[in-house]
């Protein structure tokens, strides 16, 4: 097993479950320190307890905070950047309801973008300074692959989507000079609660099983399968890792083949 993360701290944002738990216990076997970031502080502790520790200064840690509130986010964040420099972000948050974009109301707009891209901003920010001092650093941004091809009836998360990818390469620009790589990750259809809430949304609007809408959505994929949240937590390690130290302002699908686009 790779340990060349050792002695680099990863604040891994929804690190409760899903891609998030996966993300941080990938980065934690490659040597990681680890602060999941989340709203349930009863979850965090024990998702920081039960983290893999593959050397003995290992240590882990959570900061209970709702991305929505952005004021009290960057408090929280720059507390622990105060006591440990943040050397790998990874930015990851649920995603919004779905529904057509020309029947959304406004306001879900300015909310989604708030809990995303100012949250991710506020983030940036708190952590940049120790990654400046390093002189290393890696930002990865979790989103989806409706920035390459929009995805039918997800009209608010294709927007934010689509600017939380552009933000995050005007960064890959910005901060390339200075050793801080800045990516996202793209997962396709991947076995968490936001497939499950996909699911039921499109089930209650066709009025068809949950398992018709499964079998539609898996024959556009071409591995035929769901992935599950690990394999997408590997992509994640490898850009976070030093080999991907060249690897900077890219799209990164991990989605069965199923864009077409290149």
């Amino acid at each position: 097993m790779h340990k060349d993360l050792a002695g680099r701290h990863a604040l891994v944002c929804g690190g409760s479950e899903g891609i998030g738990l996966a993300a941080a216990t990938a980065l934690a076997e490659r040597g990681a320190d680890v602060t999941v970031l989340a709203r349930r502080p009863g979850r965090l502790s024990e998702v920081a307890a039960a983290l893999p520790r593959v050397h003995e200064s290992q240590r882990h840690g959570f900061i209970a905070a709702d991305a929505t509130d952005a004021d009290d986010l960057g408090a929280q964040v720059r507390v622990l950047c105060e006591k440990r420099a943040v050397h790998i972000l990874l930015n990851n948050t649920a995603g919004p309801p779905g529904g057509p974009a020309h029947a959304a109301d406004p306001q879900a707009y300015v909310d989604v973008f708030r809990q995303h891209l100012v949250a991710g901003q506020t983030l940036v920010q708190a952590v940049l300074p120790g990654m400046k001092a390093a002189g290393w650093g890696r930002i990865i941004n979790v989103i989806s692959t409706s920035v390459k091809e929009p995805i039918a009836n997800l009209g608010v998360s294709n927007t934010i989507r689509g600017a939380v990818a552009s933000w995050a390469k005007t960064l890959a620009s910005e901060l390339g000079p200075l050793g801080i790589t800045v990516n996202n990750v793209l997962p396709g259809y991947t076995r968490t609660q936001r497939l499950d809430q996909i699911l039921a949304e499109r089930a209650r609007a066709t009025g068809k099983s949950e398992d018709d809408i499964a079998k539609g959505m898996l024959a556009t994929v071409p591995a035929g399968r769901f992935a599950e949240p690990a394999e997408v937590a590997a992509a994640i390690a490898f850009l976070a890792s030093p080999p991907a130290g060249y690897v900077n302002g890219i799209n990164l699908p991990v989605d069965g083949g199923r864009t077409r686009s290149l």
